[in-house]
């Protein structure tokens, strides 16, 4: 059995398994790194592993592997990694800093309100480029969690697990569709059908060289903010005892969470539920300690990607199934079980 440290924080434990998280951390690694390599290899056009080992280390053009391998699959899984990793931390974060279990990205209206925006900038600035749609991106989501947060807080009480999912549905469904309002007006249903759905295929390097950077510096934020989470997570009373600047910890985190949201949204479209499982199932094997949990997410929420893309390619070859769908497929049980259950994983 892996070691399980705890720590006592007014009247709260801290279930921290170091060792356990040392060995499920290494080993989604190497999860991940073998899911990449066989996403690559899978497709219309099979290809060896070992040749696509080659083609990373000795890219020539000359050869159509090569270009098939270095042009289209590889930008496309390393993007699918990356938007996993940015769904899974930023729903990590969600989760502990209100303290709801049910918190993610997708289900507080961050998906939506960057969605809301990405219609926007179709339909206004057709010739935008990447940069700009990410930042419009970013603000879309501020402006969808703030609609949320804002609603959830107007009654008497505070901002309730119930009440803030709740208020998240419905700004959800009203960005949504004026989103969709705004495509049909305008007539950009087939361009706005890939970020409905969700997907990375089409993916570039263009994309990955802005998206990568972007979602790094955040979770590297979200890391030297974890041991504040964590307290955060008991309650706001017990973080102010312990002599933590909630209100600073509380911006810096939600900063994070739009930017990880807004970057990811501006690649795939709006996919829920990676934020949602991803922590969930991290927290149960690493225990409640956000130094873990934070980067655990990161890694598990990148293969959980890869491995929804990958299937949906080969499900229903030559066609592709959204990954969208795929990762709704595994994500709608596991919310109905959490809502069923009503609780935190601790």
């Amino acid at each position: 059995m892996f070691k399980t440290k705890t720590k006592q924080i007014k009247d709260h434990t801290v279930y921290s398994r170091p060792t356990a998280g040392t060995a499920i951390l290494l080993l989604g690694l190497v999860l991940l790194l073998v899911s990449v390599g066989v996403a690559i290899s899978v497709g219309a056009a099979k290809i060896n592993v070992l040749t696509v080992w080659n083609a990373v280390l000795n890219y020539d053009p000359g050869r159509e592997a090569d270009r098939i391998i270095v042009s289209l699959r590889l930008p496309r899984e390393l993007g699918a990694a990356v938007v996993g990793a940015a769904f899974a931390v930023s729903g990590a974060i969600m989760q502990g800093m209100t303290r709801n279990p049910l918190a993610d990205p997708g289900l507080l209206g961050l998906n939506a309100g960057a969605s809301f925006a990405l219609a926007c900038v179709f339909a206004f600035y057709s010739g935008a480029d990447y940069l700009t749609v990410m930042i419009i991106s970013f603000i879309g989501a501020g402006i969808g969690a703030g609609m949320v947060f804002g609603l959830g807080s107007m009654r008497r009480g505070g901002l309730s697990p119930i009440r803030i999912t709740l208020a998240g549905a419905a700004v959800s469904a009203l960005l949504s569709s004026l989103g969709e309002g705004i495509a049909l007006y305008f007539k950009l249903s087939q361009d706005l059908a890939f970020w409905t759905a969700g997907g990375v295929s089409g993916t570039s390097w263009t994309q990955i060289k802005f998206i990568v950077p972007v979602v790094v510096v955040g979770i590297v934020v979200a890391v030297l903010f974890s041991r504040q989470l964590t307290m955060l997570s008991f309650g706001e009373e017990v973080a102010k005892g312990l002599g933590q600047n909630t209100l600073l910890t509380k911006m810096v985190l939600m900063t994070v969470v739009l930017i990880l949201a807004g970057a990811a949204v501006s690649l795939v479209g709006a996919i829920a539920f990676v934020g949602l499982m991803v922590p969930h199932i991290v927290r149960f094997l690493v225990g409640t300690d956000y130094r873990w949990i934070i980067p655990c997410s990161a890694v598990f929420g990148s293969v959980l990607m890869v491995l929804a893309d990958t299937f949906g390619r080969v499900i229903n070859a030559p066609y592709e199934t959204p990954v969208g769908a795929v990762v709704a497929m595994i994500g709608v049980p596991f919310f109905l079980y959490l809502a069923r259950r009503g609780g935190m994983s601790r």
